[in-house]
């Protein structure tokens, strides 16, 4: 796939601010679902735009730090790109090349093992990475910690529409479902079990419409035009699974809560 072929397929009119960053670049530091119109999805709910210049945002599980760029870029804000998976050198010349080294640091952390005092951060931003380590019942007290008092966090992931009968996987969905799935729940969920948290007033938590045909659309598109192997592969068993499942079950949820 030629870049002007791919640029006009994944540029789309819901998405204006993702569809300024050069398409070749977001195929290639992909790492799942579209980083970038998750968090443009999510940064109303979570009032980005709001922030003042030079407030301080961690993002968290950043992979190759596109979402960091993006944040930088578009709210003029601090941002410390962390994750676990990716070296922050490699991080770094990314983070560089895009200009915005003077705003962005990036560090290689674990997500229950944050370097950071109480009160750092004005915001908490994680994209397609939260439900993997936030399920645990203690998980959102140590990290709002973080927070400033006011500020907000804000997760989209991945999700179900329904809660599953006593875990049972739809049989349409029985060849291409993983374990890891098991993290998966419904926006219901999320607002439960950070409302009980007592860290946070849960501000919104609801299902993106349609979400699922973007991550089709996007998986397709990877699939097709990436060059790395392992990304095409993981990219054609979602599209099928995508597909297969046509937003029954699956698709994205995003979830926003305030410290008091």
């Amino acid at each position: 796939m030629n870049d002007d072929r791919l640029a006009d397929r994944v540029c789309l009119p819901h998405y204006p601010r993702s569809g300024r960053y050069d398409a070749r670049w977001t195929v290639d530091n992909e790492m799942g679902p579209h980083a970038l119109w998750l968090l443009e999805w999510l940064a109303p709910a979570l009032g980005l735009a709001d922030l003042p210049p030079g407030a301080r945002v961690l993002d968290l599980g950043c992979g190759r730090a596109m979402t960091s760029v993006f944040l930088a870029r578009e709210y003029g804000v601090q941002v410390v790109a962390a994750d676990l998976w990716i070296d922050a050198d490699d991080n770094a010349v990314r983070i560089a090349e895009a200009g915005v080294g003077d705003l962005v640091l990036p560090m290689r952390v674990e997500a229950h093992a944050l370097p950071f005092a109480a009160g750092t951060f004005d915001a908490i931003v994680s994209v397609d990475a939260y439900q993997y380590f936030g399920t645990a019942d203690l998980y959102l007290p140590t990290l709002a910690r973080l927070l400033k008092p006011g500020g907000r966090i804000g997760v989209v992931m991945p999700a179900l529409r329904e809660e599953l009968a006593d875990g049972e996987v739809p049989e349409h969905l029985r060849q291409w479902w993983e374990p890891d799935f098991a993290c998966f729940h419904t926006a219901g969920w999320w607002r439960r079990h950070w409302s009980r948290s007592g860290a946070v007033e849960v501000e919104a938590a609801d299902w993106q419409p349609d979400g699922w045909r973007d991550w089709l659309l996007w998986s397709e598109v990877v699939a097709e035009a990436s060059t790395d192997d392992f990304h095409v592969g993981m990219a054609a068993r979602n599209a099928a699974l995508v597909r297969a499942d046509q937003g029954r079950t699956l698709g994205f949820v995003r979830v926003v809560g305030r410290r008091a």
